[in-house]
Formats: C-alpha cells, structure tokens, sequence
C-alpha cells in the first residue's frame, strides 16, 4: 500500500520510529544540560542580587561543581559514541574493476527502483544478503560512485548526499556461484531498495545513534587493569545500555518499516522471478551448511582450509537434487548464466571467501603457513580424509599406551605387536559378547583372535580412574613404553612418534564439569569412559598448543593469488575473538571415541582390504570399498562403544576381507 505523495507506509512508519529514536536523544542530552542550566540561573540570580546569601552561595558553588561533573562526564560518553568504530561484518570487498558486470546490474536495480546505488560491494561466507553502512570515519571514506549520472530522478545536491551516505552491498558467496543472473537480480531487488529509506536524514540519524552506542557498549566492556579505567567505563556502559533500552522498540520498528518499505519498492521489478528464486535460497542455505559442517570442518581441524568452498557447494547441490530425485528441474537451470560470471576472476574471489569462512567459523590464521595451507577438491581425499584417519588412529594408540594396554594379545603371531585394530576391539570388548572362535580352517581366522586378558583390560581401567596403579604404570607386554612418575603428559611411546603434526585447529574441548561428562559416558563401557576421557584430554592438550596460533590480523594479503580488493577487509574488524561463529558445539566424549575408532576402522580397510578414502559432497569423509561408497559402518561402531559388542563390526570387516591383526600405518 502507498502513502501520502507517492511513499510507501513503511517509510512513514520507518521516519516516525526514527523521530523518537531522536528524542531519546535529546532528553539526554537535555538531562546532561539541566544541571548546568540550574547552575546558570543561580549565578545569574547572585549577580543581580536575587538569590543573595550564605546559603544560596553555598548551593551556587556545589551545583556549579555538579554542573561541570555532568557536562564532563556526558562530554565523555558523546565523545565516545562518536568516534567508537562500529562493528562491522568481516567480508571481502569486491572491487569494480574485478566484477564490472555485476556493480552494472546492481546500477541498474537501483536505477529501475529509484533509489540510490549502493556505494561498493562486498562478498560474505554466508547465505545472506543485506545493506551495511560503513560510513562511519574509522571505517575510512566509502568508494566514490563514479556512475552519478546513471541514477534518475535525483536532483545533483541529492546524488551527492546519497552517492556518500550509501550502504555497501553484502552478498552471500553461496549466491553468487549457485544461482543464475537473473535469480541474483530478483533476489537482491528489495535489498537494493532499501538504499531509498536508509538515504533519509532522520533514518540516517537514529541508525548512526543506535551503531554509535553499540560501539560504547563494545568499549565499556573491553577488559581494563587500572581501576580509574574501569570506574569509567562502567559508567559508560551503564549510560549506553540505558539509552539503547529506550531506543530498542523504537529501532526495531524503523528497520521494520525500512525493510516493508523496501519490500513493497521491489515487487515491481522481478517478482514472478523472485518467487523462484526464493526456492532457491533454502537449497543453498541447506548445501552450505552440509558444507562446511561435514567437509569443510575436518580439513579446518587438519590445519587445511579448503580453496574452492563455493565450487564446492554447487557440487554439493546438485548431489543433492541427484538424491532427492530434483535434477531433471535443475537441469534447465543450470543450462542459463551462473551468477559467478558477473566476477572477472571467480576463482581468486572463491579462494578469498573460502579463507574468510575458516577464520569466521574455525578461527584459523589469517594466512597460509606450514600449518596452515590450502588445498584442492581433488587433493581432499589424500590431504584431509587420510591423513586424518590416520591421525586420529595414532592418537588412540598413544592413549592405549599410557592407559598401559598390551600391544600384542598374547598367542599372536611374531612382528603383530605394532598398531593393530585388533588391539582396539580387544580392549573395549565385554566379555561375553565376543563371537565363537573361528574355526582353523576358516580363510579368515584370526580376526576374533584371543585379545588381550580382560582382567588387564580391567586393570586399565582403574589406572585410568585413579583406582589401581598410576597411568604410568607399565602393564604386562608394555614393554618400557611408560617409566615411573609418567602421566597423560608424557611423550608418547612407539606409534606416538608422528611425522606429521596432530590436528592443530580443532572445535572441540574437554568437558569443564565433571557431572556433564559423566551424563555423557553413562551409555559407553567402562573402559570405552576411560578411553574417552583420555582422548579428550589429549586433543585438548593439542589444541590449547594450537589455539594461540589462530588470531591475529594479516599483514599482508591473504592467500596466494589474491589480488587487489580480493583479500578479507582486516582493517574493519577484529580477529582477536575468533572464531566468531563456530559451526558446532565441542564433541563430547562418546564422539569423539566413536570418531578415532571409525577412522581405526578405515585405516584397517585402507591398508589389508585395498579401499580408499573419498569425499561425499553431502556428508564429507567416506570410505570407498571397490569404487563404492560404505554407508553402514557407523551402527557396528556405536555398538561397540555403547555395549562393548563387537560382533557386527567383526562380521562388517569379515564380509570386506578386512584383516584387524595386521598393523596399519600411522602419520
């Protein structure tokens, strides 16, 4: 619906909410003053000889201390609302000599709506897109619209003003590189419209308000030594929340009528397209997020970030639209122009993002290094999926040592004592849910080969509880893999001696309350509790090393091959509080056992059975067994650690011919 003259409801609603965003303003600032206009009338008073007297000088003098206190003090907190810089969402600004064709189409949006053009463009790791002001001081002046002419209907005075004050443009990477043009266009037609509300002068007012008190907030609550510092920022804080508390419902129906004005602008301009397109969304949002949460996270732990994350989400959904039997619909589709065109270098843009994304949601270093360093789709399965199996299967031997577990099961044969899954099995199994011994003439004999002693395995156990001998105490077999005095901290023995380096980024932390871990444990056996407690341990021993590596601002630009405007925007934000938006909680303990037994697992096909590692767009790390993907290997390892029964991963690796007594290789 139109209002009065040609202007949408919205932006009425939008400029009231904004007014009284403003008077909130004013009665500060008229609370700050009121002391000193009393102060002013009591001195007035005495100089005309009115207010004469012991008692009025007395009052004088105190107001006039209070009144300047006051002004001090509200002279302070303004000065600090204006010149803090306001957060910012960390992006990668896309210059307009690398993508010509996309700030062209985006000028023409703005040009069939009738607003303002946004200032400048930016690329963000997320299936979102929104306006973002950035013209704040701190943020540095915003790109000069050199395209003045190409928006009608504006007199000159009011092009400059808005030329200056527009909002930059975020677009999520996933857009860019799943949808075609004229999806984008129709997609980011009502943000682009709201350039037309955010041009107001009073709109322009409360919101600089609003993002200048947030900024206070951010300041007051930075940690402080001197006590005068943090006397001062108290106060400060306390003044920013109590203004922001008025302005709350008065700001969140601005930008709710700024956003309904915007909306109703747009449905002239691509409206039948954008219905489509919103289909669209939702399948790139849920592609992404199979992305980075199953394949980009576990080469982020591995110290690798993946360079092509949004080659990869296109991969990913037409995976998905394959198994959900969508791709005859998609295949018209993707016959049209992607989005991605519109860049002049998509790759070096993609590589940007994808390093972006691992800082954002893993809190990675802000460039390569050593342990740090990109890698391809095609080197995934090499680089990422085996080494962490493998990685992972070292850590669980390193465990087993210090938990004073026998290498060999006694009866074994001679040159079996390195790291075998049989050593594994034979540990967490309960007895009495061991399957029959196989008979001497089965081809496949020793798979449920005599494990080690029970009773030993008990004895672990308590070790590992605190209940018998020390971890260190050496267990019958162990050889003089731990020494008296050696705790979880020790250097590893045997397999522990890596070439290569743990995981250094990981997302997970050992549990901080001893209650939680147990309400985490109490489906797992006694010995799979102990195991899990000191895997955790150690993964968080690795990654409190790691940790302190992962923040910092770059110096230079960020991975190879970024040009110019192609690197994250480090001076708008900072990177000491990272990662930002961590993908998922920390694994508990029952996760993390049942991860390093999985990957046990895989080594042990890897190395006797001839399979590979792979990379499934939808579900990341897999097992390939003769070209096949394995799909069914995870109910066989829950059962294992919940019950202690390994009888349906025994006959899982007997049906693939995987032998459990050989020793695989490690890292």
């Amino acid at each position: 619906m139109t209002g009065i003259g040609g202007v949408e409801m919205g932006a009425l609603a939008a400029r009231t909410r904004a007014l009284a965003v403003l008077r909130v303003r004013s009665r500060a600032v008229a609370v700050a003053l009121l002391p000193a206009a009393a102060a002013v009338i009591l001195l007035v008073g005495g100089s005309t000889g009115h207010l004469v007297g012991g008692g009025w000088d007395v009052l004088r003098r105190v107001v006039s201390v209070l009144a300047l206190c006051v002004l001090l003090a509200a002279a302070g907190v303004a000065l600090v609302v204006a010149r803090s810089r306001p957060a910012v969402t960390p992006t990668v600004t896309v210059a307009e000599e690398s993508a010509p064709d996309l700030y062209r189409m985006v000028r023409d949006l703005a040009d069939r709506l009738d607003v303002p053009a946004p200032s400048a463009i930016a690329l963000t790791p997320d299936c979102d897109s929104w306006l973002e002001d950035r013209a704040h001081p701190r943020h540095g002046p915003p790109p000069v619209d050199r395209h003045d002419d190409d928006l009608s209907g504006l007199g000159e005075p009011a092009r400059r003003r808005g030329a200056a004050a527009a909002p930059v443009l975020v677009i999520g990477s996933p857009f860019l590189w799943w949808m075609r043009v004229g999806e984008l266009r129709a997609v980011l037609a009502p943000v682009v419209a709201g350039t037309g509300p955010s041009a107001h002068p009073d709109i322009a007012a409360a919101r600089r308000f609003i993002r200048g008190l947030d900024a206070a907030v951010a300041v007051a609550s930075a940690d402080r030594r001197d006590p005068l510092s943090r006397v001062a920022c108290a106060g400060l804080g306390w003044v920013s929340r109590l203004l922001l508390r008025g302005c709350r419902e008065h700001a969140t129906g601005m930008e709710r009528g700024v956003a309904a004005a915007a909306a109703e602008r747009a449905q002239a301009v691509d409206y039948g397209l954008r219905i489509v397109a919103q289909e669209q969304v939702g399948l790139a949002y849920a592609g992404w997020d199979r992305l980075l949460t199953r394949v980009a996270l576990p080469a982020w732990r591995m110290g690798r970030w993946p360079s092509r994350l949004d080659v990869g989400v296109v991969a990913a959904l037409t995976e998905l639209s394959r198994r959900d039997r969508l791709a005859e619909g998609f295949a018209s589709r993707l016959g049209e122009r992607p989005a991605c065109d519109l860049l002049e270098e998509p790759g070096t843009m993609d590589e940007a993002v994808s390093l972006l994304a691992a800082r954002l949601f893993h809190g990675g270093p802000a460039e390569t290094g050593p342990d740090w360093s990109p890698v391809g789709w095609g080197e995934y399965p090499e680089e990422v999926v085996d080494r962490t199996w493998r990685t992972d299967a070292a850590r669980l031997h390193r465990v087993l040592d210090t938990l004073g577990v026998r290498r060999a099961a006694g009866g074994t044969a001679p040159g079996t004592d390195g790291p075998t899954l049989a050593r594994v099995l034979d540990h967490l199994t309960i007895p009495g849910t061991e399957p029959p011994a196989p008979s001497p003439t089965d081809p496949h004999a020793g798979y449920g080969g005599p494990g080690a002693p029970h009773a030993e395995a008990d004895a672990a156990t308590e070790a590992a509880s605190g209940t018998a001998a020390g971890p260190g105490t050496p267990a019958p077999g162990a050889g003089a893999q731990a020494g008296d005095g050696d705790d979880l901290d020790a250097p590893p023995p045997g397999y522990g001696d890596l070439e290569a380096p743990p995981p250094r980024y990981g997302d997970h932390d050992a549990p901080d309350d001893e209650d939680d871990d147990e309400d985490d444990l109490a489906g797992t056996t006694a010995r799979g509790a102990a195991l899990a407690a000191g895997l955790s341990a150690q993964l968080a021993r690795e990654e409190a090393q790691a940790r302190p590596g992962g923040a910092g601002v770059p110096s230079s630009p960020p991975g190879p091959g970024a040009g110019a405007g192609a690197g994250p925007d480090a001076a708008l934000w900072d990177g000491r509080a990272l990662p930002l938006l961590p993908l998922q909680p920390p694994r508990t303990g029952r996760e993390i056992l049942t991860a390093h037994i999985t990957a046990m697992v895989c080594c042990a096909a890897m190395d006797t059975a001839g399979a590979a590692p792979g990379l499934d767009w939808l579900d990341g790390p897999s097992l390939l067994v003769d070209g096949a993907r394995t799909a069914d290997l995870a109910p066989s390892v829950l059962s294992l650690v919940e019950t202690g029964d390994p009888g349906p991963l025994r006959a899982w690796m007997t049906d693939l011919g995987i032998r459990p007594e050989k020793p695989v290789r490690l890292v």
